[in-house]
């Protein structure tokens, strides 16, 4: 249609909006004339005017006129006047629109009820043929989105198995858009589908019975493989293993096969498939095998020159950050990643920021911070203020020491000023007022960015506030004199804002007060600034510059108001404005003493075996009273003595029946430790982290200077409350307790897993304090409800746990941070309350958080010259604490020091002549102690000598393992 190519091309033509405006109102008029006149139009220029409607419509203007001739071509004897009247109409009118009402065969929720029975009727009847099916099930699948209830779920399931046998392709590719639609409302119901999608994609993949019209390029029936895959995602899991071993062959090979080609369409199809394919592959948590693979190969796209399979490798790449234990295999792209910032398309340097920012952690944090700071330069303003902030956040996230964050953000404030908050240089003044070593460094380096000719106002308002406060300890720098910091400061006075000036008036104030002895010159310049000032149409200003006025005038008085600002608190305060039930039961728990009260809901086996470890229910609660000890006295007085296995793995517990194993200390239940037990080869871990295998001294002999909770159970700090021990209907698919374990030595991965519900754990830890993420994912494609999360603190932990959303929706994955504080030494663990319903059951699961000791420990290397004569220096014997852990089974040298390394303790060697003996030294980090040096030592214990018979070489006879902590003063 030459008429309406004319007027697309008039309408690109347009310079700008106004012209375009003209253009196509002079359009509309001239279709309006025309159709006034509608007798004198043939059919094809009805048609060219409708189509111009249409493109206007798209446009964004109102075209509010012409209905009557669209709906008139409806009614046309030739096909292409019919196809455009149901195009444009479907455009131009909605469903709700009375003018619809005219046409017979266009309606709306009502018209789907009615006529959906007779669209299932078609689509399953065997004498139709097989397009008048295919036009069935899209038109079936039409009426579903419209109204759901068209389709009954009871009676669907069983049919649509049979549908997904249909050998033609044609109605088979149909049948699978209305499989995706109705399994994204209940995957539940069609879990009898699930082999029969595995076998279409075995077809697909072996190319098998694909008739040559269905292959695109070479590929069979790509639009099939990818509807299927993606019905596949809408499963939480395939339980059958030879479904899922099949369809991990299928995965195998569209990932083997896909490479890049110069043909564009064959490229488009072939990715479209590998792309769902890799999605399906991280739904399904396949092996780290296949995952590696997939990093590799989105490597390999991530480098090609077409744009669009570059975005998608990165996109897919930082979708792959959510899989455990890959991000080490992302990083080896790093440098391409990189590269990626400078791409001409905006979009794609958009997902290398992303991903830059997901996979950046301790390792990588300066390089990638570097980067971004560079790049930063040269990127466009609308990705500045999101690439200032994300650099910021990397830069205090991850930062090796505390002068390089420092730098970094001093650097962003320079260089994008606009575009950081003021909350950033707030915070880098924090970290300056809350550590005494960084203090004359930020000074010195705010002092060199007011050399600059031009600097941004955010930069003058952190150096003045610098300046100020520790300008002094400058003081015998060239140059960094008060009079010279005066006058410097004072150059950019007549250049900033009002928020500024008040800065800048409290830096003087604090120069004057520092400068010793007394500069007459100095306080007359100062003085008359406040004089000026005082008479400042702000309100803000005139206030500080009149009380600057005074004080200076009364010397000593100076220095008592504006002595040192104190240091901030550690993000100590909960948010005012929130204080949810949640909030207030955590805040009630961490003021609470922590009792040693156990409950044990174990029973003795009818052959009096012990039951397994897992079955033991002990849990460690929060401030028992008097009476609920006397209550657990007397069960233990009514009970007969079980026999069952301590949570280390260390053989039976003979548990007295006595009631005055459980005495009252403090207000305090205490439960006495068994006289005697079974020593069996233990769980090493279980050894190190298990308090039963502690032989130390009586908790009252211990003293407060040794960092150790006095207070704690010797006991069942470590025990949890199994889901078989309450009344829950589900049951966890993972072994809790192995989950724990692993999580003590590792910082990522799964806490607890059932049929609904996966719990993941990432924890990144620095010096005393944690941060824990919870990765609360929804499996099911209905919504968990009244979701709750409470923690239980022990005493030695400060906990903070953030808001928890009362509903999951459908696979969704939710992440609920926890900020965890260690205020002193101890060996109770934080447990998590957690709940949620799913339909009728209710699940309530109490889970061990691996908040343990080894988490704030750091490796530290000593040789005998360092750590000697610290020991020696020690004097106060309070400060010197040994317990021994017996019962360890012997092991290798290697594996042994393998073992202190994952528990974050570095192998000294030196510290014992005895070769067979271990050593390893950690610093211990609290609230209360600071930095406090720890020594490991595993001891080999044998016996050498002589066989009676043997008169040759002797021959070693090894025990047993012992290994000494030894706590010694805080390091200097």
């Amino acid at each position: 249609m030459r008429g309406l190519s004319v007027f697309i091309s008039d309408i690109r033509n347009c310079h700008n909006k106004e012209q375009e405006r003209l253009r196509v109102d002079k359009e509309l008029g001239n279709i309006r004339t025309r159709f006034k006149n509608e007798k004198g139009l043939s059919p094809y220029e009805k048609k060219k005017y409708v189509w111009k409607m249409l493109y206007i419509y798209m446009l964004g203007y109102d075209v509010d006129f012409g209905h009557m001739e669209t709906v008139s071509l409806i009614s046309a004897p030739k096909y292409p006047e019919k196809q455009v009247g149901y195009i444009v109409t479907s455009c131009l009118l909605n469903e709700n629109n009375d003018f619809l009402r005219m046409v017979g065969n266009i309606g709306g929720k009502e018209f789907s009820e009615s006529l959906a029975p007779d669209v299932q009727k078609l689509l399953i009847s065997s004498s139709c043929r097989p397009v008048v099916r295919k036009k069935a099930a899209l038109c079936l699948l039409r009426l579903y989105r419209k109204n759901p209830d068209v389709v009954n779920i009871d009676g669907w399931a069983d049919r649509m198995a049979q549908l997904l046998d249909e050998r033609d392709l044609g109605v088979l590719t149909s049948v699978m858009s209305l499989f995706v639609s109705l399994v994204s409302n209940n995957a539940e119901a069609y879990w009898n589908c699930l082999p029969k999608c595995v076998r279409i994609l075995e077809r697909l993949a072996r190319n098998q019975d694909i008739p040559q019209e269905y292959t695109y390029y070479g590929i069979p029936s790509p639009w099939l493989q990818v509807k299927t895959m993606r019905a596949l995602q809408y499963f939480p899991t395939i339980e059958d293993p030879n479904a899922r071993r099949a369809l991990f062959e299928v995965l195998q090979r569209i990932l083997m096969g896909t490479d890049v080609v110069k043909n564009v369409n064959k490229n488009n199809a072939s990715h479209a498939v590998l792309f769902e394919a890799l999605a399906l592959v991280m739904h399904l948590d396949a092996e780290k095998e296949m995952m590696s693979q997939c990093v590799a190969l989105l490597g390999k796209f991530i480098a090609v020159r077409e744009p669009n399979i570059r975005y998608l490798g990165l996109e897919n790449m930082t979708r792959m950050l959510l899989v455990t234990d890959v991000q080490d295999i992302i990083k080896r792209h790093q440098a391409q990643i990189i590269t990626s910032l400078k791409d001409p398309d905006i979009s794609i340097r958009r997902r290398a920021l992303d991903l830059l920012y997901g996979m950046c952690d301790i390792t990588n944090a300066k390089e990638i911070v570097e980067e971004l700071l560079q790049y930063l330069n040269t990127a466009e303003f609308a990705m500045r203020e999101e690439l200032s902030l994300k650099a910021a956040i990397l830069a205090e996230k991850f930062a090796p020491d505390l002068s390089w964050y420092v730098d970094v953000i001093l650097q962003l404030i320079d260089k994008a000023g606009d575009f950081v908050s003021d909350d950033i240089w707030y915070r880098v003044v924090q970290f300056v007022t809350n550590n005494e070593d960084l203090q004359s460094y930020a000074a010195a380096k705010a002092r060199e960015y007011l050399d600059k000719p031009a600097l941004h106002e955010t930069m003058v308002k952190v150096s003045a506030y610098l300046l100020g406060e520790y300008g002094h300890l400058l003081a015998r720098r060239p140059g960094c004199s008060p009079k010279e910091l005066f006058a410097i400061i004072n150059d950019k006075l007549p250049t900033v804002s009002t928020s500024t000036v008040a800065i800048l008036l409290s830096t003087y104030a604090k120069i004057l007060m520092h400068t010793q002895p007394p500069d007459v010159g100095l306080q007359q310049q100062i003085l008359t600034i406040f004089k000026k000032y005082e008479s400042y149409i702000d309100v803000e200003i005139q206030q500080r510059a009149v009380e600057y006025f005074e004080l200076s005038r009364k010397g000593s008085a100076l220095a008592d108001v504006l002595a040192e600002m104190p240091k901030f608190p550690e993000r100590e305060a909960e948010d005012a404005e929130v204080d949810t039930a949640e909030q207030s039961a955590i805040k009630l728990r961490s003021q609470q003493q922590t009792s040693s009260a156990l409950v044990v809901a174990d029973h003795p086996s009818a052959n009096g075996s012990a039951p397994a470890a897992n079955h033991l229910t002990l849990v460690k609660m929060p401030s028992q009273t008097v009476s609920d000890a006397q209550e657990i006295s007397a069960t233990y007085e009514e009970a007969p003595k079980p026999s069952v296995e301590a949570p280390n793995g260390n053989g039976p517990i003979e548990v007295e029946s006595k009631a005055t194993n459980i005495t009252e200390i403090n207000n305090e239940i205490k439960v006495e430790p068994p006289t005697s037990r079974s020593t069996s080869p233990a769980d090493l871990l279980a050894d190190l982290l298990g308090p039963l295998a502690i032989e130390g001294p009586p908790a009252a002999e211990l003293h407060p200077a040794q960092g150790l909770d006095a207070n704690q159970s010797p006991v069942g700090d470590l025990a949890l409350a199994t889901l078989e021990d309450q009344s829950n209907s589900v049951q966890p698919t993972v072994n809790v307790e192995e989950k724990f374990h692993i999580l003590c030595t590792k910082d990522s991965g799964v806490l607890y897993e059932d049929p609904h519900i996966q719990i993941g754990l990432k924890a990144e830890w620095r010096a005393h304090h944690g941060r824990l993420v919870l990765f609360l994912g929804n499996k099911n494609t209905s919504p968990l409800m009244s979701v709750r999360a409470l923690i239980l603190p022990p005493s030695h932990l400060k906990m903070e746990l953030s808001s928890v959303p009362d509903t999951i929706p459908p696979r969704a994955q939710v992440q609920v941070p926890l900020e965890v504080a260690n205020l002193r030494a101890s060996r109770d663990v934080a447990v998590l309350d957690f709940s949620y319903t799913f339909g009728t059951a209710l699940v309530d699961a109490k889970l061990r958080l691996p908040v343990v000791l080894n988490k704030f420990l750091q490796p530290i290397t000593l040789t005998p010259e360092e750590f000697f004569p610290q020991w020696k220096a020690l004097t106060v014997h309070s400060l010197k604490v040994q317990e021994v852990v017996k019962g360890v089974k012997p092991m290798p040298l290697p594996e042994m020091a393998n073992l202190f390394m994952s528990l974050h303790l570095a192998v000294a060697p030196g510290l014992d002549n005895n070769p067979n003996n271990l050593v390893a030294c950690t610093t211990f980090f609290s609230e209360a102690t600071r930095a406090m040096l720890c020594l490991v030592e595993g001891i080999h214990q044998g016996t050498f000598g002589r066989h009676p018979k043997d008169s040759g070489s002797p021959s070693s006879c090894p025990s047993t393992a012992t290994i000494a902590f030894c706590s010694t003063c805080h390091i200097q």
